[in-house]
């Protein structure tokens, strides 16, 4: 029996009625698998540890960031300073002047800092081979 247009009720079928068990007749039902959780991560590894590109989107961010400060630095320092050193003297913004010497001042930080490491490492070649001879 069949449902048709315009009938207000539906016809009852076999597994609709409560006297008929729907699972009488069925085969007996595969006990399921329990969903597989996932696998918890080793000690140690984290699974989202950083990455070259992780950290080179970093850098990306950070050198934007000084970039827009460093706009701003010049935008708001445009005056004429007049600058004198070891006898030679000039005209410049007084952005620029200070950026030529925080340049300045970063490239005598990394000399130093260039010849310190030479100087560790060549200690620690020197007692790696005191001690294997």
């Amino acid at each position: 029996m069949g449902y048709h247009w315009g009938m207000t009720q539906k016809p009852e079928r076999e597994h609709d009625r409560p006297d008929v068990d729907p699972t009488a007749d069925a085969p007996p039902a595969e006990p399921q698998a329990e969903p597989q959780a996932e696998p918890e991560p080793l000690p140690g590894k984290d699974p989202l540890r950083g990455s070259r590109t992780g950290r080179a989107w970093a850098a990306v961010v950070a050198l934007g960031v000084v970039l827009v400060l460093l706009i701003v630095f010049i935008a708001q320092n445009t005056r004429t300073v007049t600058v004198s050193f070891l006898g030679w003297e000039g005209r410049t913004s007084l952005a620029v002047a200070l950026l030529i010497a925080t340049a300045a001042g970063l490239f005598l930080a990394a000399v130093a800092g260039t010849m310190r490491i030479w100087q560790l490492r060549r200690r620690v070649r020197r007692d790696k081979k005191r001690r294997g001879s």
